[in-house]
């Protein structure tokens, strides 16, 4: 089921980093300390995208890494989406919180 825009902000509301682009993609850019630590991260994105079977879009650039998400077969943005853009986020916690500062 495609969520109202109305609901797809309270689920961003919740759901740090990430904006509604477009009405139709939710995005969030990840920065990292360097290429590599992005890479890797893009890494761990695919693996859990295979599990879901849903995959985003990546946009990588040197430390940036873009994720955007849409459930294309549903026409918008839907609980998986939401489900696996927090997936991405604790992955991102994890990683971040591993490195030195």
């Amino acid at each position: 089921m495609v969520y109202t825009q109305e609901e797809v902000e309270a689920h961003l509301a919740k759901l740090e980093g990430w904006e509604l682009e477009e009405g139709r993609w939710i995005v969030r850019k990840y920065i990292f300390s360097n290429f590599m630590k992005g890479i890797s991260f893009v890494d761990e994105v695919a693996a859990i995208s295979e599990a879901f079977d849903h995959h985003p879009f990546i946009s990588i650039d040197y430390k940036n890494v873009t994720l955007r998400l849409t459930s294309w077969d549903d026409g918008g943005i839907t609980a998986l989406d939401i489900k696996e853009a927090h997936q991405f986020n604790e992955l991102f916690e994890k990683m971040r919180s591993g490195e030195k500062r």
